[in-house]
This record gives structure tokens, C-alpha cells and sequence, in this order.
């Protein structure tokens, strides 16, 4: 094998090597756009979840003012 087929061959590797590259980085790009998604979805679910938990421990609270301690006015 001369020169020139071994520098071709090692061009073809490298453009194998860089299709292969540019689909995993397109991956890369599609994969945090579904996680920023998911994390939109996270942050709306936790605060519907803290509304619901304020919400529920509100009702739940003897006190009428603001869930003071009863023990140490005792």
C-alpha cells in the first residue's frame, strides 16, 4: 500500500468517524430537548404538589392563627 492509499484510507476513517459524531451530537440535542421538557413538567408538578400540601396543612391545623405552638402559651 503507497501513501496515497494510506492517507485515503485514514480520510474515509475520519469521515466515518465525524457522520458518526454529528448523529450522537444530534442525539445529544434531541435528548435535552425531551429533558428540558421533562423538567418543565417537573417543576410545574411540584408546585401544584406544594399548593396541595399547603393547602391540605392549612385545613388540617387546629390554630386558627397561623399554626401557632398551644404548648407554650400553657
Amino acid at each position: 500500500m503507497n501513501a496515497t492509499q494510506a492517507k485515503d484510507r485514514l480520510y474515509g476513517q475520519l469521515a466515518a468517524s465525524l457522520k458518526n459524531m454529528s448523529r450522537a451530537v444530534g442525539q445529544t440535542a434531541d435528548l435535552f430537548e425531551q429533558l428540558q421538557t421533562d423538567l418543565d413538567a417537573m417543576r410545574v408538578l411540584a408546585g401544584t404538589h406544594a399548593a396541595q400540601f399547603m393547602t391540605v396543612a392549612a385545613e388540617l391545623s387546629p390554630e386558627a392563627d397561623g399554626g401557632a405552638n398551644t404548648e407554650a402559651t400553657e
